[in-house]
């Protein structure tokens, strides 16, 4: 776990501190998020989107981004349910 965490913390002194999981630079372009953007292109097809990439990043994790892909599919999980709460917002039920 440590070697993990410490090749985490090197990959964040080589991208100068950035958070290459929650706010990675090479994802905001002349101040549009990504993500914002695929939220745009995909309209209902969004949550589709967002439950493809978790199943990428646990699928891979012990293969390629160990500790940081499976962050990022909890980046990518929070971000559903946030979208299936915004979505359900004044119903009775959480769907």
């Amino acid at each position: 776990m440590k070697e993990i965490e410490e090749n985490e913390q090197a990959g964040k002194e080589a991208y100068s501190g950035y958070d290459m999981v929650d706010n990675p630079f090479h994802y905001n372009q002349a101040g549009i998020e990504c993500i914002e953007a695929i939220r745009a292109a995909t309209g209902t097809g969004f949550e589709q989107y967002l439950q493809g990439n978790i199943i990428k990043y646990v699928w891979r994790y012990r293969y390629k981004g160990k500790l940081q892909d499976l962050k990022k599919a909890q980046w990518y999980l929070e971000k559903l349910i946030e979208e299936k709460t915004e979505w359900t917002v004044g119903t009775a039920e959480q769907n």
